[in-house]
């Protein structure tokens, strides 16, 4: 239905955000000022120690510092709450003490006609309650009573029975007064051109009532007693009332439960929600015998930013995984994810809690993954990365999945870490091109000692010693603190006066090691802001760096740069300039962490293997590390955009 626009705003005039936020958070008495309709709390969107939580009742909106949400009431009920937007409107239309609007004509008769249908399937539900608990429905107690579901969870979830008769819910809804065609239009009867007299959908079944969010019976899913029966599970057809891609099993009782958990729970089926329920995991749901959809997934997503995916672990249970995972990554965004959970092998959650209990299966969705890790360890199940031609491809399937996700900075981050793993997988410590050369490399202290080298591995040695002298030496000058941290300074200076660097360079910054803890955690505090923020500038990000407590060190690091004439990464020096600069300095950071790495195991190679090819080897590394030492060469116009003089960046 649509809502006029002055509809929503009388209701917004009679509501204020504050009284509808007001029953989720505590507000600040220091910071709030009621009078004039200022109020400040600790964000209910993520955890946080300090205020940073705003609702204005004069402008009717309220906004995290922190983590960016904001909104009306209508959009505090929907991402709190999980409501639709008509729930919303009803609910606070009820507070407000308006009545809804009506409908347009055309609107009008198909609410009549929903509404009634929604008469139908109670009345179905009350009859299926019933005839489980009537003689006919002993086969069906006994069922449940072997599978542990008690009379109180039968209750609870109002299970049923569906008789093994053909007109037995079409007689009873008849004498309640209700038509054919409304029995047909809500899928509890088949009918067709060939079938002469119409006859139950479900027989023989326990039947399970499928609600929407506001609780209501929309369908109905029937599982056969007998073995022999196929379908095994039995769902409603497609009706006005009941679409499956769009509905989720027990949602309507699990979202409350989400919000306090700060998570939802998706397992595969009926039986597998109440195990977990019965497991004291009440924030649990399930797709209804289709595949895992868009619809279900932003619904998981309106209930919690981190859904937990839980599947058996047989092939079906990784089949659905890998599915979910192709899904989700064109839909992530920052903060919005999913993680996964995969029960033993064999073992659905029934099974699981019947074996070890609760507490076993608590423990299996506390350990449940996020979506990279199982991205990352699907894709090495499917390479075997044998050849140099697999392990491009095992690259190319990567690249081509997180090629799908839309969000730019998770595709830059995915991007980043994937990037860095396939470096470790193959073997960044050494690096590729140490063991191409070296295929034979073992550790050297013990090839060193005299007692075992030849008079040739002593002649080579002995060549080598004045060059390793002088890179040990090189390598200390580049690698000294004052030098690291005149670098890193730069880099991190760098980003945070100019962020639109992290446009072309978020996965060097996010892949550079840094010596110094507090400098790093600087570097990992603007890396999560970036992740939040699609558009960033150096006055938003110091703001929220200041609110971090990076303040003082980011006034010391101003203050140093300055003294020091360092004037590429100030804010008013010019944006080439400042790209040139932070790639120099980027190229010598890198060098300084990496070549005395190299210098080890060239040093070993030579050792293992006194060959002229590693001698050159070594001497290359020398040529190398003397220019990471000393200045760079002046570059070509660097400063003039500036107006600054040209000379060398350090």
């Amino acid at each position: 239905m649509k809502f006029p626009p002055s509809f929503l705003d009388e209701i917004r005039s009679r509501v204020s955000v504050s009284s509808v936020i007001g029953r989720r958070v505590a507000w600040d008495r220091r910071k709030s000022v009621p009078a004039r309709g200022d109020y400040w709390a600790c964000c209910p969107f993520h955890n946080e120690k300090t205020p940073s939580f705003h609702a204005d009742d004069r402008k009717g909106r309220y906004y995290c510092f922190g983590c960016r949400q904001s909104g009306d009431i209508f959009t505090f009920l929907i991402e709190k709450e999980g409501l639709s937007f008509p729930e919303a409107v009803e609910r606070l239309a009820q507070e407000a003490g308006l009545p809804m609007p009506k409908p347009a004509p055309g609107d009008e008769e198909r609410e009549n006609r929903r509404s009634s249908l929604y008469d139908v399937m109670e009345m179905a539900a009350a009859f299926f309650e019933a005839e489980l608990q009537s003689a006919r429905g002993a086969r069906a107690r006994g069922y449940l009573a072997d599978r542990g579901i008690s009379p109180s969870i039968q209750q609870d979830f109002r299970l049923g029975y569906a008789p093994d008769d053909r007109q037995a819910l079409r007689s009873r809804l008849a004498e309640k007064n209700v038509k054919l065609e409304q029995m047909i239009e809500a899928g509890l009867l088949v009918s067709g051109e060939d079938i002469p007299v119409a006859y139950d959908r479900f027989r023989n079944r326990v039947m399970f009532p499928i609600r929407d969010a506001r609780g209501r019976v929309i369908a109905f899913g029937g599982r056969a007693l007998s073995d022999e029966v196929q379908p095994k599970y039995l769902n409603s057809p497609e009706t006005p009332l009941f679409h499956k891609g769009r509905v989720l099993y027990n949602f309507d009782r699990a979202r409350a439960h989400a919000q306090s958990a700060q998570t939802i729970i998706l397992v595969e089926g009926y039986m597998d929600v109440i195990a977990m329920v019965r497991a004291g995991l009440a924030h649990c749901v399930a797709p209804l015998g289709t595949a895992f959809t868009e619809e279900q997934l932003a619904i998981l997503w309106r209930a919690a930013p981190e859904p937990i995916l839980c599947f058996d672990g047989d092939s079906a249970g990784l089949k659905a995984l890998a599915r979910a995972i192709d899904l989700a990554l064109p839909m992530l965004k920052p903060g919005q994810s999913l993680r996964f959970a995969l029960l033993p092998e064999g073992l659905d959650p029934d099974d699981l809690v019947k074996s070890e209990g609760a507490a076993a299966l608590s423990a299996v969705v506390t350990a449940a993954e996020p979506l990279i890790e199982m991205l990352w360890r699907r894709e090495l199940q499917r390479n075997d990365r044998a050849t140099p031609e697999r392990r491009a491809q095992f690259e190319r399937e990567f690249e081509t999945s997180i090629g799908r996700i839309g969000d730019s900075k998770v595709r830059q981050y995915y991007s980043a870490e994937i990037a860095r793993r396939i470096r470790e997988l193959f073997g960044a410590a050494p690096p590729r091109r140490w063991k191409a050369r070296f295929p034979a490399f073992k550790p050297a202290v013990a090839a060193r000692d005299k007692g075992r080298r030849d008079g040739k591995l002593a002649r080579a040695w002995e060549l080598a010693q004045p060059a390793s002298l002088e890179l040990k030496a090189l390598a200390r000058k580049a690698q000294s603190k004052q030098s690291a941290k005149r670098r890193e300074t730069a880099i991190l200076l760098a980003i945070i006066n100019h962020p639109r660097l992290l446009d072309d360079f978020a996965e060097i910054f996010a892949e550079l090691e840094f010596s110094g803890p507090q400098l790093d955690s600087l570097r990992r505090e603007i890396i999560d802001i970036a992740a939040l923020e699609a558009s960033l500038d150096a006055a938003a990000l110091r703001n929220h760096l200041n609110r971090k407590g990076f303040g003082p060190l980011l006034e010391r690091l101003d203050g140093e740069f300055r003294r020091l004439g360092e004037w590429f990464v100030l804010p008013d020096a010019a944006a080439n300039d400042v790209r040139t600069g932070f790639r120099q300095m980027v190229a010598l950071h890198r060098k300084a962490v990496t070549l005395a790495k190299e210098l080890a195991l060239a040093e070993t190679a030579l050792a293992e293997h006194p060959t002229d090819e590693n001698l050159k080897v070594l001497n290359e590394i020398r040529e190398q590390m003397r220019s990471a030492a000393g200045e760079e060469a002046l570059i070509d116009g660097f400063g003039e955009e500036s107006g600054r003089p040209q000379g060398p960046v350090a």
